[in-house]
């Protein structure tokens, strides 16, 4: 006979419900993605409460063209991660945004009307051309020529993200890596356009170099001496997996949340399930996994919410 769960219960809201009580209703909901988004604050309550657990946070770039570029920023001001793994993209979006503006668009807009305008779509989010290429080129050589006149010849891209963050302000998640030594590891930076400027560079300074084995000695260091580790992913792609890949030399994470829209029946490793990585060794057997399939942009100010709440009452 297959054991049975927990009766299911209709959830109970009134006009005196907390985040947190939103968040307790959900886990007895049966609700097709409410619980795993219930068990993900659950397992972020305990890996950042654990103090002897390296943590990870990975994301997308496309994030930080928005909004969530706040809740990013203060998630690493702080101190709830050691270590961010993202795209060139959360880069050239945090460089953008701090030194301009985007603007508010839609999905529907006539995208040759923008393109006649110098204006890049990205989503629902207006980028002007202005705010993006010229000013990272500027920005970028400007920042690099500095580093290159104090003797720097060689730099990983923890490196060129502490560098970065160092010329941005408090509105800026490099500067508060900077700030608070999280590392910032972007194994793709070369796709991007802070990748293209070092490129650049490097074909005006032949000496210098950009040395990503050393990314690698960084990570595997603070991996190989971890007690446990956990992650939270925001968004599939090569932040995933760098952030998967490296935990399979510790025997896998103990703590795993991935927030998703893609689906698995593509075998792709955005739509792999937390649950899969365990296979490879990727995930421990034990591990407290839970994966929702939802829109970030959407999703993750309720979860940062109730987050906070919950954090609090551990550290009182």
């Amino acid at each position: 006979m297959i054991d049975s769960g927990r009766p299911v219960k209709d959830i109970k809201i009134d006009e005196n419900s907390t985040i947190e009580k939103i968040f307790d209703e959900l886990s007895q909901s049966g609700g097709f993605e409410s619980v795993n988004m219930y068990d993900g604050l659950e397992i972020l309550t305990n890996m950042i409460s654990d103090k002897r657990c390296l943590k990870f946070v990975s994301f997308v770039g496309a994030i930080i063209s928005t909004g969530l570029r706040g809740i990013v920023k203060n998630m690493i001001k702080d101190k709830w991660f050691d270590v961010a793994i993202t795209t060139c993209g959360a880069l050239d979006h945090d460089i953008a945004r701090h030194f301009s503006h985007y603007r508010e668009g839609a999905f529907t807009m006539d995208d040759s009307k923008l393109a006649d305008q110098n204006i890049h779509r990205l989503g629902s989010v207006l980028v002007p051309m202005d705010s993006y290429g010229p000013l990272i080129e500027e920005k970028m050589q400007s920042f690099l020529d500095e580093e290159y006149k104090k003797g720097v010849k060689e730099m990983t891209t923890s490196e060129i993200c502490k560098m970065i963050g160092k010329h941005l302000g408090e509105d800026s998640f490099l500067y508060w890596a900077y700030v608070n030594d999280v590392d910032v590891i972007v194994p793709g930076i070369m796709d991007g356009a802070v990748g293209s400027q070092i490129w650049l560079f490097t074909q005006k300074h032949g000496d210098f170099k950009l040395n990503m084995t050393r990314d690698a000695d960084l990570i595997s260091g603070l991996i190989f001496k971890a007690e446990r580790s956990g992650a939270f992913m925001i968004g599939g792609g090569i932040s995933k997996h760098h952030t998967l890949w490296w935990n399979q030399y510790r025997d896998g994470l103990d703590y795993a949340f991935y927030i998703t829209t893609a689906q698995e029946f593509d075998g792709s490793l955005s739509g792999a399930l937390v649950r899969e990585a365990i296979s490879w060794g990727k995930v421990t057997q034990k591990a407290r996994q839970a994966t929702l399939h939802a829109e970030s942009t959407t999703i993750l100010p309720f979860i940062y919410s109730a987050l906070l709440s919950k954090l609090k009452k551990t550290q009182n």
